[in-house]
């Protein structure tokens, strides 16, 4: 839970998911990869997603995590 009552306070949250994300090179909260990992949507549900989000950052991590489970 990030506290994002002011302005000031949203801003902080943001600088904080954007530090975690890029040092531990994963997304945080990323919906399709935990459903993925919990079992909720098939391997080519998740191809599905990054496929339709291709020329975006988040469909390039989703086709990350679909390449990895492959592996």
């Amino acid at each position: 839970w990030l506290d994002t009552g002011t302005h000031e306070s949203l801003l902080e949250a943001g600088h904080f998911i954007y530090t975690i994300e890029k040092r531990q090179s994963f997304k945080v909260a990323c919906l399709e990869e935990i459903g993925f990992h919990q079992g909720w949507i098939s391997k080519e549900q998740l191809l599905d997603s990054a496929e339709a989000l291709k020329k975006t950052e988040y469909g390039q991590y989703l086709k990350k995590v679909w390449e990895e489970s492959n592996e």
